[in-house]
């Protein structure tokens, strides 16, 4: 080979590695033996499947005062692993209350009868049939959760979780279940003037196409779990059991400080009792760590 032609393989060579190192590595094949939970994940090859090695850890024993919320989340899920009917699920209501503690905690105990869970952005919910393909006729069963859930009218994923809740032409998936929380009841804003929109027929009230539209949705999920703020004594008995799970002592001065705390937050939810928890504890020389509600 002439000295022309050995230089400039040499740098085409140089070219493609830098050009290498600008492009995302190829998608490599799931290992679903290495962990229990999975993000979605978009690079510019497509979407694929980030195991989470170091899942959030919590028990339904650790979640305070929602004894029905959480009864009825496990029994949807322990039908969900045995192969019976289930339905998805839909967590609404107040800030900080367990909605997604919930959740974790329904992975964390029937991991082990072949729960999976696999948590998509809001963003890549266009994405679910690619998702419903990638792991259909795998044994495990699989819960899709979306936290924190919420649409504006142009959103690109709202059609695709419509359809993913209720099934294409092919049905939807047998070993896949959607949970979500959100903030909002129907998961899209609502406005004064759409009330404006409702007709009186035969004395009856009905909605406006507006107002059905956004209902529609949120409809779709077979099970709505509500959640509502706590008071003192529920906020009182979530700081407690999280001191003690800290290493700390739960005594009258600790309440004193823990209700100052949610004064100072202006909230008294399961997240500022752990929040409490953690600084009450760490001040006090508590051991560090802890499962967070």
């Amino acid at each position: 080979m002439s000295a022309d032609w050995a230089g400039l393989v040499e740098r085409i060579d140089a070219f493609l590695a830098r050009l290498e190192r600008l492009l995302p590595p190829a998608t490599e094949p799931v290992d679903w033996k290495s962990a229990t939970a999975f993000r979605w994940r978009k690079h510019t090859r497509g979407g694929y499947l980030q195991a989470v090695l170091h899942p959030h850890v919590i028990r339904f024993a650790d979640l305070h005062d929602i004894d029905e919320q959480k009864k009825r989340l496990r029994d949807n899920t322990q039908q969900f692993v045995e192969g019976r009917p289930a339905n998805n699920v839909l967590l609404t209501g107040a800030r900080g209350t367990g909605k997604s503690s919930l959740v974790k905690a329904a992975l964390n105990e029937f991991s082990k009868k072949g729960l999976r869970l696999i948590e998509v952005d809001k963003r890549d919910l266009v994405d679910l049939p690619d998702i419903v393909d990638l792991i259909a006729g795998r044994p495990e069963r699989f819960v899709v959760f979306c936290d924190d859930l919420s649409f504006e009218a142009s959103d690109a994923g709202y059609k695709a979780l419509k359809v993913a809740l209720d099934g294409t032409i092919a049905g939807s998936a047998e070993n896949l279940l959607i949970y979500a929380t959100s903030n909002r009841r129907h998961l899209m804003p609502e406005f004064m003037d759409e009330n404006l929109e409702a007709k009186h027929v035969g004395g009856e009230i009905h909605p406006g196409e507006t107002t059905e539209e956004k209902i529609s949705l949120s409809e779709r999920f077979g099970i709505w779990l509500s959640f509502y703020p706590f008071d003192q004594d529920e906020y009182l008995d979530i700081a407690v059991h999280w001191v003690e799970a800290l290493g700390g002592k739960a005594d009258e001065a600790m309440r004193k400080a823990a209700l100052l705390f949610a004064l100072e937050r202006g909230s008294r939810s399961g997240r500022v009792a752990w929040q409490f928890a953690r600084d009450h504890v760490g001040r006090q020389g508590g051991r560090p760590g802890g499962r967070r509600k």
